[in-house]
């Protein structure tokens, strides 16, 4: 587990010593046979995804859809069909603040799939999935720590602040905006913004324990997938990195897998961790933290396995009446769009397709019996979906 150590030197002044993160030790040779079957059973299904042809579908449907679970996680209540019309741009109402943090989480996932595999693994990696940067592989952000002004230094204010001219003070600040302005067109990071003690915890360094997490990647890295991505796991748990991203953990977890080699996907570990009963409390041992993430990848592969079979069903069925249409169709790609979201509307493949809303009600009616399962049942919004 992380500590912090504390003492006093020779001046009686008190100091932190650094920070570790000690490894626990497995008992390996009661677990080997139960890695063994669950890597053998993530690379079956990954060969299955690939010779299947319905990889990127889903996969797009998959992020969707854990998108919604990861907030489910968190008490958070999010439509799908507000994700899917979020997503491209043809909301309803105002987007929440649930779903835009469904966004992020989809976001998240999408930006670690479109990179190699060991760069989500990184400080640059990590701030992009939170969405605070977009750095280049070989660049490294710089990051500060941020401590609260002292009072007695006039350099930590802006001048002008308690002037009887209230002109001056606003002038004062037009001049520092576009100083901050002229920095980040230029290229330079921005000095982040001063974070309020009533949402973020001033004692908590985030920087620190994004070392100390990243050096336990490091340590395990000669590790078993799965153990590696276990401990990976509970280690973001025991920092307590990015309270306010709960899913982020999850993603690097399944991001870990990817970078071993284990998949080529970011398997669904939100679906599966909602699925089983493992749920962490903190006073676990080494091996209970173990079996219990292995439970969440078991729950992901049926989940998985079950999601593929729904689509490879549909796509039989939809292709059957798409090998009858014409060349220059617009049919296949319908299908395709169903293969690729959790719902469509008439709207939304209008949009996507570039036709009209007549010729999508034309094509839906062309499906006939293959059409996927209405899920909404109302005349004035109507939806379809492979379930």
């Amino acid at each position: 587990m992380a500590f912090e150590g504390r003492g006093e030197n020779f001046d009686g002044e008190r100091f932190l010593t650094p920070r570790t993160y000690d490894l626990p030790g497995l008992p390996w040779e009661q677990i080997v046979g139960r890695l063994e079957s669950i890597t053998i059973g993530i690379l079956r299904f990954d060969a299955r995804l690939e010779a299947s042809g319905l990889a990127a579908g889903w996969q797009s449907r998959c992020d969707m859809t854990e998108a919604i679970r990861a907030l489910m996680l968190d008490g958070h209540l999010v439509d799908v069909g507000d994700l899917v019309l979020h997503d491209a741009g043809m909301d309803v109402r105002h987007p929440s603040h649930e779903l835009t943090r469904a966004a992020a989480a989809l976001r998240a996932r999408r930006t670690a799939l479109a990179r190699k595999a060991p760069w989500p693994l990184s400080i640059d990696g990590l701030a992009a999935l939170r969405g605070i940067g977009g750095f280049s592989a070989g660049e490294a952000p710089v990051r500060s720590k941020l401590k609260p002004p002292d009072p007695e230094d006039d350099e930590a204010y802006p001048p002008y602040a308690n002037d009887a001219d209230p002109w001056k003070a606003h002038f004062a600040e037009i001049d520092a905006l576009l100083d901050r302005t002229s920095k980040v067109l230029a290229g330079e990071t921005p000095l982040p913004k001063r974070r309020s003690p009533l949402v973020y915890d001033p004692d908590q360094d985030e920087a620190e324990a994004e070392d100390l997490w990243l050096e336990v990647v490091k340590r395990t890295a000669h590790w078993p997938a799965i153990a590696a991505a276990a401990v990976a796991w509970n280690a973001w748990l025991d920092l307590n990195l990015y309270t306010r991203l709960p899913w982020l953990g999850l993603i690097m977890a399944a991001s870990i897998l990817r970078a071993r080699g284990l998949t080529s996907h970011l398997l669904p570990l939100a679906a599966g961790f909602k699925q089983s009963r493992f749920r962490p409390q903190g006073r676990e041992g080494a091996r209970e933290r173990l079996e219990g993430f292995c439970q969440v990848l078991e729950e992901a592969l049926a989940i998985a396995h079950k999601d593929l079979d729904r689509l490879i069903l549909a796509r039989e069925l939809m292709q059957r009446v798409t090998s009858k249409c014409r060349s220059n169709s617009k049919l296949p790609e319908l299908v395709e769009l169903f293969l690729s979201r959790p719902l469509v509307t008439v709207p939304l493949g209008a949009k996507l397709l570039q036709v009209t809303p007549k010729a999508v009600d034309l094509m839906l009616a062309q499906l006939g019996g293959a059409l996927p399962r209405e899920l909404t049942g109302r005349t004035r919004y109507r939806a379809w979906g492979i379930v």
